[in-house]
């Protein structure tokens, strides 16, 4: 689950029952590592991509059953036995990590999901696995949460990603309202990016709310988790609309009286439908 770019990964979370919380460090540490070889220091683009491939060349040793030569990917050869998670979700976030150091802008609604389907989809059916809850309807839940959480971190850090010379706004949108690259270098908080924004912000919330049902079905810990991440990503849109779409000067954060109020609307949530206040 993305978060800058996984912030909200629920690693050694009190909610997480003990005998998960190993794992999901180890998953979380080849998760952060994977994306700082991507995003972070000043490697250039080739360089960042051999390391991504060498992370691939440990991840194909597991599949084949041999040994990895790292240490990391020793204990996650241990945590997928143990699990038995699916490599493919390892393979995706390679992938996706591998896009960000070549793709810099998104055509369409299409292409940016994607990419969410490989960037934040996999932590979330991870999750799932490890609770023994992989079921379909499940994954598909997750899916929509995941990649909502994913879009919502893209509308919450648009000036962040523009110093890396990424935009994920995708560019069939831009068109449709009439904002161009100079409005997001030159920060313009008009008419036209306000209305953007709110498309964009209104579609995230629809995709979060159709996934949201899950937090409800699952029981115990999982569910509550699950709670909190959605609540915690729906109050960050409102947080975003409260400064009028300005995220540029105005980075919407989660405060101790938002924590308050999401754990207030995560006692709430109904099984069958979501509200908000």
């Amino acid at each position: 689950m993305p978060v800058d770019h996984y912030e909200n990964f629920p690693v050694a979370s009190l909610l997480l029952p003990a005998h998960l919380r190993g794992a999901v460090e180890v998953i979380y540490a080849f998760a952060r590592t994977a994306d700082d070889l991507a995003d972070e220091g000043d490697a250039l683009p080739d360089a960042r991509l051999d390391a991504l491939n060498a992370y691939e060349a440990q991840l194909d040793l597991i599949g084949q059953g041999s040994p990895p030569t790292a240490p990391l990917f020793r204990d996650l050869a241990r945590v997928i036995k143990e699990f038995d998670l699916p490599m493919s979700a390892f393979y995706d976030l390679l992938s996706a990590f591998k896009q960000d150091v070549v793709t810099l802008r998104y055509a369409n609604y299409d292409a940016l999901l994607d990419y969410c389907r490989r960037s934040a989809d996999p932590v979330g059916r991870l999750m799932l696995h490890l609770y023994r809850a992989a079921s379909k309807e499940n994954l598909v839940k997750a899916d929509a949460i995941c990649s909502a959480l994913q879009l919502i971190n893209f509308w919450q850090d648009v000036a962040i990603d523009w110093n890396k010379r990424r935009i994920y706004i995708p560019q069939e949108d831009m068109h449709a309202f009439d904002v161009t690259e100079t409005s997001i270098s030159e920060q313009i908080v008009d008419p036209d990016w306000q209305r953007l924004m709110q498309f964009e912000v209104g579609r995230a919330r629809a995709l979060m709310l159709s996934g949201a049902p899950l937090a409800s079905h699952l029981p115990g810990r999982i569910g509550w988790e699950l709670r909190l991440v959605v609540q915690g990503g729906l109050r960050i849109l409102e947080k975003i609309e409260s400064v009028g779409y300005d995220v540029f000067r105005k980075r919407p954060r989660l405060e101790k009286a938002d924590w308050i109020c999401i754990a207030w609307r995560a006692l709430r949530m109904k099984s069958c439908k979501q509200k908000q206040d």
